[in-house]
């Protein structure tokens, strides 16, 4: 029996459970990547295809690792301002490294450096916790959870027929509604021409012949 167990198995060992999510949301991504010379660039970025089982189980997972990293972002910004301008192991630079800037500066990033070996050891790819910190995590600044969404595949998938979904980023790949356009109905209608004004052109023309 399993009361009070959430999640699916999946068909796999508590381990291999781990590695398949681990792999799924290190795969979404590295879809995010500038791949334009790689051979196995992503169709769409932001978008992976899975059955609808592992984009259900997959996607807390992924949702925590954006909020880990967007509770960064606070920190990261404070410790920008407060990092200097000089290049690295100029004498500018040592001197700000022997003074008590750097310990500030320091402190400021600590929480940081936790929230990247934390999503790290959720991950385990430097390359997708880069991507997760410089260009998911700032996306999401403003937006407090609901960071993925899952789309339901009306093909299923060949071999087991099992139902496959879509796992992607929102506002990335959004459909825009465009609203039909209002149909104009013109008037057909002839305009006519009161009786005593024809008259009165019809006299004209006669006493402009005579």
């Amino acid at each position: 029996m399993r009361h009070r167990r959430q999640g699916r198995k999946l068909g796999r060992k508590p381990n291999h459970q781990r590695a398949l999510l681990r792999s799924l949301a290190t795969a979404l991504f590295l879809t995010e990547r500038d791949a334009e010379l790689d051979a196995n660039k992503p169709k769409v970025k932001g978008r992976i295809i899975t059955t609808i089982e592992k984009a259900k189980e997959v996607r807390p997972l992924v949702e925590r690792c954006i909020t880990l990293a967007r509770h960064a972002l606070p920190h990261l910004e404070a410790a920008d301002d407060l990092e200097p301008n000089a290049e690295r192991n100029s004498e500018q630079w040592r001197a700000w490294r022997t003074s008590d800037g750097w310990r500030e500066w320091n402190q400021k990033m600590a929480p940081v450096v936790a929230a990247r070996r934390r999503a790290l050891r959720l991950l385990g790819d430097k390359q997708a916790v880069r991507i997760l910190f410089e260009e998911i995590a700032p996306r999401f600044a403003e937006r407090d959870g609901g960071y993925t969404r899952v789309l339901r595949l009306a093909k299923p998938r060949l071999g087991d027929a099992g139902t496959r979904a879509i796992l992607e980023f929102v506002g990335k790949n959004d459909r825009v509604r465009k609203k039909a356009a209002r149909p104009s109905f013109e008037s057909d209608e002839t305009v006519v021409k009161p009786v005593e004004s024809a008259a009165e052109e019809a006299t004209n023309a006669a006493d402009e012949q005579e």
